[in-house]
């Protein structure tokens, strides 16, 4: 128990450092490549997003989708990644391959759907390569380029303000 505080702190530690070192710079390319960074505690509907992306002619195969979950043993059948807490390290270490993938990859847009805080959500935000960050959560909004204040289960609203602010963003 002592050593799980110890390793939240540490990797608290890593992503205010990750946060204090960003420079927020978002560049006028249009949407290609599309990231979501889902907590399956409080959304679960993978496939909304797949037909969200179609709606928006974003129809790169190299979109991503992962799941975060507290249970070990989550059925990942329907999503294409999912990870836990097991899946951390000290210091901000990461030990699952395709995790480190995700994070590796540059995104055009990341979409941090998730409302709560979640250390382990924030550390693959804070560590994401992506052009333009968007979240749902204003816990930390040094993470985010775009925070669009909607609760998860709200997927209308967050479609039409998501399309809105990249059309005025000309990223569409």
């Amino acid at each position: 128990m002592i050593l799980k505080a110890f390793k939240g702190k540490s990797n608290q530690k890593y992503v205010n450092n990750l946060l204090a070192l960003r420079k927020a710079t978002v560049n006028t390319n249009k949407v290609k490549t599309v990231a979501v960074l889902l907590n399956a505690n409080e959304f679960d509907d993978f496939e909304m997003f797949n037909q969200f992306f179609k709606e928006l002619n974003l129809t790169s195969p190299k979109h991503k989708i992962i799941a975060f979950t507290y249970d070990d043993k989550f059925v990942a059948s329907q999503w294409e990644t999912y990870f836990s807490p097991k899946d951390f390290g000290w210091k901000g270490k990461i030990n699952n391959v395709d995790l480190q993938s995700f994070m590796d990859e540059e995104y055009d847009v990341l979409i941090a759907y998730y409302k709560g805080s979640v250390l382990e959500l924030d550390l693959i935000t804070a560590s994401s390569k992506a052009n333009l960050k968007v979240g749902l959560s204003r816990t930390d909004e040094r993470l985010y380029d775009l925070i669009i204040d909607v609760d998860p289960k709200e997927t209308k609203i967050f479609k039409t303000e998501f399309t809105k602010y990249l059309n005025i963003l000309n990223k569409l």
